[in-house]
């Protein structure tokens, strides 16, 4: 999205830059330019922007593979979209080894601290959750970060570092996205000493078109670097963001109520990032790999294509109706496994997806959806009655982001990170440039006895990210994933299905307009998939509604990852959506 500014690694130089983190003059990049599609040989990478894809790029082109451009271009994102990514933050990614022809999962997710209890958001209000210490959780990058990279990579966490302390030190031009997630979060930013003197110099976001940098983060990056992952998880910086939770750097007279939150430096010592088993499901003779619970993105996105596998045909109206039944026994089964008996073979199992195959008629279900009872036992159709009312879901956003990198050996990297909410909880550490994550506020709220995601000490929130990796003969056909709370699920279906089984080219697929049905009352879908389809779909029962703002009419923001015959890759980012993404591929041509 932004004017590559990196120096090192053979990146375009830019000298001349001082302190303040803001400069009038925009950055020009001579090494690369943003396009949405790339083809060519040698490897590839996508994201939503410039520079943390040619901090991917860079490092592929060194002779690094896919798991350390996955890392480089996460911490380049921690610089450049700090309100969706960040090493305070989690996430999860899925990895194809081509040497071992095996996908694996590292789980990133963070983690309550040991003093949460089930009842520890009950009656607070959502908006006051998240712009708080008690929404923190326990970060899990840098150990996601130093785990992939120590068990599939091939340079040590201080050399993946170097693109984005560069990036962090120089700068970056400011982008009309990044200018308004800042415009959208500048009342809470405000409240904060720190985080109002790095993203609202002068008391105003930062104008579209200047360089933003981020010493205090370039600083940290560094020193990351030399003390290694123990310097967060009990050392000194991670005392500091216990303090920071502890005690927010609230501005002297700012009215808001600011919850301080339960980590200690000993929940950040126990914390592991884990090598979890893939999901998998076969879809028309294709091997659909994601990720496994805590996330519930493998799950659901699994459970969608085999229950559209067992119908005797697949359209728009079909797309919706089987998320719709996948997400009712998402909200019923899925959680943190360490907590949760989650049926997991069950939901993907292909007796469970014609058992609920079946209640797919020619006319929109009743809603909502009753969960299904994925027990091992199928007989024919159960009769097709509504479930219990459900929750109004969260205002969904932009939140998070993903990547996808394939190198000159095949291997691939799919990788979803967050902090949740666009900005965070909206703290940032002082002096570390870093914002906090709000990602317990995925936990259910309550009172909901029996939800398998109330929040419980130690227990990993619920998520929805979905990065995916599609293998055809034991070889990878494609890699996707997006952004986008919960219909991240549902961006990365809509993705396949589009792909798989209308036809589409894999930048088609990305482009095209969506929907996002969630066993909700209403389907979200964007203007023009409305304009194209409203009347269709309304025919048959369906109700569309316009998808909320911030921004306003868009869903997800994906990107991807498809192999072409002679040993092409190509590399497939937004064209529009959340103001384009970038795709870059090693050897443009032989």
């Amino acid at each position: 999205m932004r004017s590559v500014v990196v120096t090192s690694l053979g990146l375009v130089t830019l000298a001349g830059f001082l302190a303040p983190p803001v400069h009038a003059a925009p950055v020009e990049s001579a090494a690369e330019v943003k396009r949405p599609v790339a083809e060519g040989y040698g490897g590839a990478v996508a994201t939503v922007d410039l520079d943390a894809s040619t901090a991917a790029l860079s490092v592929l082109r060194q002779g690094g593979n896919a798991m350390d451009a996955a890392v480089a271009g996460a911490a380049a994102l921690g610089v450049t979209e700090p309100y969706s990514a960040g090493l305070a933050g989690g996430g999860f990614i899925v990895y194809y080894d081509a040497r071992k022809r095996k996908v694996t999962t590292i789980d990133g997710r963070e983690t309550a601290p040991r003093a949460m209890t089930s009842t520890a958001f009950e009656g607070i209000p959502f908006d006051e959750a998240v712009t708080s210490g008690l929404s923190v959780g326990v970060p899990g990058s840098v150990a996601q970060w130093d785990t992939a990279l120590r068990r599939y990579g091939t340079m040590p966490l201080r050399q993946a570092l170097r693109p984005a302390i560069e990036i962090a030190e120089k700068g970056f031009v400011v982008d009309q996205t990044f200018h308004d997630q800042t415009q959208q979060n500048a009342g809470r930013f405000a409240d904060f000493t720190s985080t109002a003197s790095l993203y609202l110099p002068g008391g105003q976001p930062p104008p579209v078109g200047s360089v933003f940098r981020n010493p205090d983060l370039a600083r940290t990056y560094r020193e990351l670097g030399i003390r290694g992952p123990a310097w967060l998880y009990g050392g000194a910086l991670g005392r500091e963001i216990v303090a920071t939770v502890k005690k927010p750097p609230v501005r002297q007279g700012a009215t808001r109520n600011v919850r301080t939150g339960l980590m200690e430096v000993s929940d950040l010592r126990a914390y592991r990032a884990l090598e979890r088993p893939p999901t998998k499901v076969t879809y028309k003779g294709l091997d659909v790999y994601g990720m496994a619970p805590p996330s519930s993105g493998g799950s659901t996105v699994g459970e969608a294509l085999k229950i559209l596998e067992a119908l005797p045909k697949v359209g728009l109206h079909e797309y919706l109706e089987a998320s719709r039944l996948a997400f009712a026994d998402r909200n019923a089964y899925v959680g943190d496994p360490a907590y949760v008996d989650v049926p997991l073979d069950q939901l993907l199992s292909d007796g469970f997806a014609k058992e609920r195959a079946c209640l797919i008629g020619p006319r929109a279900m009743a809603h909502p959806a009753a969960p299904g009872s994925p027990d091992g036992s199928y007989a024919p159709c159960p009769s097709a009655t509504p479930g219990a009312s459900v929750p109004e879901e969260k205002k969904e956003g932009p939140e998070t982001t993903h990547l996808v990198v394939t190198d000159r050996w095949g291997d691939v990297a799919a990788y979803n990170i967050t902090i949740e909410q666009t900005g965070g909880s909206g703290i940032v550490v002082p002096g570390r440039g870093i914002l906090l994550n709000n990602e317990l506020t995925d936990f259910t709220f309550g009172p909901a006895p029996g939800d398998p995601n109330l929040p419980a000490p130690g227990k990993r929130p619920r998520s929805s990210m979905a990065p995916t990796i599609v293998l055809k003969d034991g070889r990878p056909l494609l890699a996707v994933g997006s952004p986008g709370g919960s219909t991240i699920i549902t961006t990365v279906l809509q993705i396949l299905v589009n792909r798989l089984d209308f036809g589409m080219s894999l930048p088609e697929a990305v482009a095209a307009p969506r929907a996002s049905q969630r066993n909700t009352a209403a389907t979200q879908a964007e203007p023009a998939f409305t304009e194209r389809y409203g009347a269709e779909l309304t025919a048959l029962g369906h109700t569309l509604t316009d998808v909320p703002g911030p921004p306003a009419g868009e869903i997800g923001a994906a990107t991807g990852l498809e192999f072409l015959r002679d040993g092409r890759v190509q590399a497939v980012a937004e064209p529009a959506r959340r103001g384009g993404g970038s795709a870059l591929v090693v050897t443009p041509r032989r």
